[in-house]
């Protein structure tokens, strides 16, 4: 019997096509005890019946169409050749989808004719078929198995920090970066290791400092930031933002000893540290997630210290971070 619409077929209706179709009953049989369209049952059996034994199971023919219903609505991502083999060529010189792959960043220049955003990328790296046949996740820059989902997760759900201070109340001239002297900072763990790496950063100059910890615990990070900022002037640490972590609970104690003053980020709003979390992007690209922080020698931590201190930055005209620093410095003298 013919409907007005079409409504796909139900388990149950499956099961009884199965059933029917072992005793050797009709297409056009089945069609009419299940009140179906012939064409219906005939696709039904052409599309979800064994490629191997020629048989109709119920239980697996749902599982194919649940299969084929999941994959309906997704569109073929950089499905343009040309755009393909470029994309796929960049990524593999290690190019981020965002600045440098997609329609708003390299390839806008070299080829204004075509358009591509970063997230198509990202979708057409992560699809199931196209890394049965080439894994371009390893070249991304976080190379994670598996897309992270974005937001945060919450590891606290409570404000555990003693005399915390909220961004908000952080002096507004500090956003300008006109100031010499206010730090971000944040930890870089690894799940293999117990030791971090502690990240200060400098927001005028965006001088690093990064620090080995035998332990990512508070009394290891005030011993890493009095290592980074002790031997500094007094107008050169004059502020430190921290994110919300237990490691940063004795940030008073950091205070008394450097006479900074301390400032928390929003609750899963790391963002506004964007300085360290940008470094710390950075400081990934050669320490990857799974790095045994333990294994890690201070030879290797100083010398891409030295690296990222020494390296031109564009928001910087194209200075690095030590000419900045050093500049003001000597213009207090």
């Amino acid at each position: 019997m013919r409907t007005n619409s079409y409504v796909h077929l139900l388990p149950n209706e499956r099961d009884r096509i199965a059933h029917l179709r072992a005793q050797g009953v009709s297409v056009n049989e089945i069609a009419r005890q299940l009140r179906r369209d012939p064409s219906t049952i005939s696709r039904e059996l052409s599309r979800n019946k064994s490629s191997v034994y020629d048989v109709y199971l119920a239980h697996r023919a749902q599982t194919r169409a649940e299969e084929r219903k999941s994959h309906a609505h997704c569109r073929l991502r950089l499905k343009y050749p040309r755009i393909r083999r470029y994309v796929v060529a960049k990524l593999k010189l290690g190019w981020s989808p965002e600045s440098r792959c997609s329609g708003t960043g390299r390839l806008s220049l070299v080829h204004p004719e075509l358009s591509i955003s970063h997230e198509a990328i990202y979708q057409f790296v992560y699809d199931r078929d196209v890394r049965r046949d080439e894994d371009l996740v390893p070249h991304l820059v976080r190379a994670h198995k598996r897309r992270q989902q974005k937001g945060h997760s919450h590891t606290h759900r409570s404000l555990h920090i003693p005399e915390r201070i909220a961004i908000s109340e952080r002096p507004q001239h500090v956003l300008t970066r006109r100031q010499f002297g206010h730090w971000e900072t944040d930890a870089v763990i690894a799940g293999r290791s117990s030791a971090a790496l502690n990240v200060s950063v400098e927001r005028k100059s965006r001088l690093t400092h990064i620090t080995k910890m035998p332990q990512r615990t508070a009394r290891c990070t005030h011993r890493a930031l009095l290592r980074s900022l002790s031997d500094y002037p007094r107008y050169a640490r004059r502020t430190i933002t921290y994110d919300n972590g237990s490691e940063n609970v004795e940030h008073q104690r950091t205070n008394d000893v450097l006479d900074t003053h301390s400032y928390f980020c929003t609750p899963y709003h790391s963002w506004e540290k964007g300085t360290v979390e940008n470094t710390v992007g950075l400081v990934r690209r050669v320490f990857r997630k799974k790095t045994n922080f333990d294994l890690v020698s201070t030879h290797e931590i100083k010398s891409l210290e030295r690296q990222l201190n020494n390296r031109p930055r564009k928001c910087l005209h194209y200075q690095t971070p030590i000419e900045v620093f050093r500049s003001c410095v000597a213009l207090k003298h």
